[in-house]
């Protein structure tokens, strides 16, 4: 079974085909990065039009990198929730269209639960250069999912079939990397910068505090971002009043870094403290991490060097958004569920995991 997957939640424009709900036959990406590191972050309209700027010659590529034609694909998957509202509509219109003009089975995918399936992808055809993990993940899974606008804890039991145990109840972790890079002066998007300043940086310079909540597995990073806010003012001797955006000018590069490692690894401790306790709670066969602070090897190291079983990591390429784990997930949905007609589907900005289409049709 081959199944196309496009990806157009947020601002990365993507396709791949996926074989069997393992083998990766072509993954093409196309991110807005440079477009919106100009404002600081994803500006809604802008991605939108982008979006509609690439969906057709990215789809196109990733059947040409496939060695496919239309009448290779058995199902289009495509991501309908959750995301921004103009992006998730240009990816559905164009696999809503197609599926009607190429009659060709359409499955609707929730991004979140996607990220996780990155992790299934075990082979790869001949031209793709990833580093893959050896074996599938067995289930019951844990699996962790950060990423610029989540950060949950989710058991497995099987696919389709699992517990949403704890979530931010605030910022999501790849959001607060994004607002703490601003105030301490590194560049857009946040996580990838603060990693790189970290490396020069002191982790136990300033401490910070972790959040205590009432749900044993959920986070909460909105009072992290804010002590880094107001550590960044006591140390260059201004009082809240001094405007934010001038902070940054204020800290020499010794400094940033020990913010961004002093950031990071209370961050991550937050992180790996909620997942290792899911992982005696619940005694999982495998743990998986997914989104795209997954790609994080701080977290990698923290994780593995505190849980007691061996992690085996989805390649930094699939981390972020991608098609092929939309493809990955519309394998498995395929096997298992109806198709959805292309004529019905709506895209849902907001949906939880928990209101799939796993658990809405029977």
């Amino acid at each position: 079974m081959r199944i196309l997957g496009i990806e157009s939640s947020c601002d990365e424009t993507a396709a791949a085909v996926v074989e069997d709900g393992h083998r990766l036959l072509s993954n093409v990406v196309r991110t807005q990065i440079d477009i919106h590191k100009v404002y600081g972050g994803v500006v809604p309209e802008v991605a939108a039009r982008s979006h509609i700027e690439v969906i057709n010659p990215v789809i196109n590529q990733a059947l040409e990198d496939a060695h496919l034609t239309w009448a290779d694909i058995d199902g289009i998957a495509v991501t309908y929730a959750p995301g921004l509202s103009g992006s998730l509509l240009v990816g559905t219109l164009a696999a809503r269209t197609l599926a009607a003009q190429k009659h060709i089975p359409l499955y609707p995918i929730h991004h979140v639960e996607a990220h996780v399936y990155a992790n299934f992808i075990t082979d790869q055809a001949n031209g793709i250069d990833l580093t893959l993990p050896t074996t599938q993940p067995t289930f019951p899974m844990l699996a962790l999912i950060v990423s610029g606008g989540h950060s949950q804890l989710v058991l497995f039991r099987d696919h389709g079939d699992y517990e949403l145990l704890g979530q931010t109840q605030d910022d999501a972790v790849g959001e607060a990397f994004d607002k703490v890079a601003k105030i301490i002066g590194l560049p857009y998007p946040g996580g990838p910068s603060i990693a790189e300043a970290a490396k020069s940086g002191d982790p136990k310079k300033y401490q910070l505090p972790k959040a205590k909540m009432q749900g044993a597995y959920d986070f909460s990073f909105s009072g992290l971002k804010t002590a880094v806010l107001r550590a960044v003012q006591r140390e260059v001797g201004v009082d809240t009043t001094f405007p934010s955006f001038e902070l940054p000018g204020l800290l020499n590069d010794a400094q940033r870094a020990d913010f961004a490692a002093s950031f990071q690894n209370t961050a991550i401790e937050t992180l790996v403290d909620k997942a290792e306790k899911a992982f005696h709670d619940r005694s999982p066969a495998s743990v998986v991490i997914a989104g795209g602070v997954a790609a994080n090897q701080e977290l990698r190291r923290q994780l593995q060097e505190r849980l007691p079983i061996d992690i085996n990591y989805a390649p930094m390429q699939l981390c972020t958004d991608n098609g092929a784990m939309i493809a990955t997930l519309g394998c498995f949905y395929a096997a298992r569920k109806e198709a959805t007609s292309p004529f019905s589907l709506e895209i849902q900005p907001s949906l939880s995991m928990t209101k799939t289409a796993w658990n809405q049709a029977a």
